[in-house]
């Protein structure tokens, strides 16, 4: 009688083919974040004054998402922004800037400490419009988005008068801080405490931006802080000749009333600043906790793809 390995093991390389042949193919592995091109590019002297760039493939000039993330002035990291994969797929390259938080602003005496914040993003969005020609994206075509304190960032950015300086010695100062477009994630949008407090009297925040201990702090020294209310608070910088904006809530607001969670992202912000959104006449869509019925953009990314593309 011969031998039986040699026949058992061939019944077993049949059982195992067969066995192949009937289980289902591996799910595919989870795509890969995207690696920046170029990753902690300096346009400041200070370690947080760094910003990362995705470059999106395109024969022509790409437009560009300019990222600034939240965190309250106080804390985040521009890793993995909002949108970063869609942008990228759809031909629009990304910069997502870190930059000076609140501490770091009262280490170096700078007052107030959010004006830090502020400056760093202006400065950032003028250095990536000076590498246009070299990174390969139309500085024309530049939409800001962020959340939170980043939201307010970039409708700061989106509202304020150009900050370029073309009498400068310093060339990157002669870019423009101007934006296309905004699309800002639970934004406060004001600054100023009396206003913040009517919209949402239980709110308690705001007053960390200028070095101060509390909300009543805040409220008694408005009248004096009011020239640097008016300086950064969108609310009051909105005019006719800024870009669109679409601001996303989780909430639905109820203006005047304490919201029972999260006053800081209330959607009280929105529906403050709405009525001078339109009396100014600026292009702008709210979307409150994801109703998306009655929105022309339902997708929030086909905004960025209508206005930059």
């Amino acid at each position: 009688m011969p031998p039986l390995r040699p026949f058992v093991f061939a019944l077993c390389l049949l059982a195992g083919a067969s066995a192949l042949a009937q289980s289902p193919a591996p799910a595919p592995a989870p795509a890969a974040t995207p690696v920046p091109t170029h990753a902690n590019v300096p346009y400041g002297k200070h370690a947080k004054q760094v910003l990362d760039f995705y470059q999106a493939k395109a024969e022509q000039p790409t437009p560009l998402l300019f990222f600034v993330h939240g965190g309250g002035w106080m804390t985040g990291d521009k890793a993995n922004p909002d949108f970063l994969k869609q942008c990228l797929e759809n031909g629009i390259s990304v910069a997502s800037i870190n930059y000076r938080f609140i501490p770091d602003a009262q280490a170096e005496g700078i007052t107030p400490p959010v004006k830090a914040c502020l400056d760093d993003s202006a400065r950032a969005l003028q250095f990536v419009r000076s590498k246009a020609a070299e990174w390969h994206f139309d500085k024309n075509r530049v939409g800001g988005c962020g959340g939170s304190a980043g939201g307010f960032t970039v409708l700061y950015l989106g509202f304020h008068p150009d900050m370029a300086d073309p009498k400068s010695a310093d060339p990157i100062a002669h870019e423009s801080t101007r934006l296309r477009c905004v699309l800002a994630f639970v934004p406060q949008t004001s600054l100023d405490p009396k206003q913040m407090k009517e919209w949402i009297p239980n709110l308690e925040y705001g007053n960390h931006a200028f070095g101060l201990g509390s909300m009543q702090e805040f409220v008694d020294k408005r009248d004096s802080l009011m020239p640097w209310i008016e300086q950064f608070s969108p609310y009051a910088l909105a005019s006719a000749d800024d870009p669109p904006v679409l601001l996303f809530y989780d909430s639905t607001p109820d203006l005047g009333k304490p919201p029972a969670k999260d006053p800081v992202h209330s959607g009280n912000f929105g529906a403050g600043i709405a009525g001078k959104l339109k009396a100014v006449g600026i292009e702008h869509e709210i979307n409150y906790n994801n109703d998306y019925a009655h929105m022309k953009y339902p997708g929030l990314f086909g905004f960025f793809k209508e206005k930059l593309k």
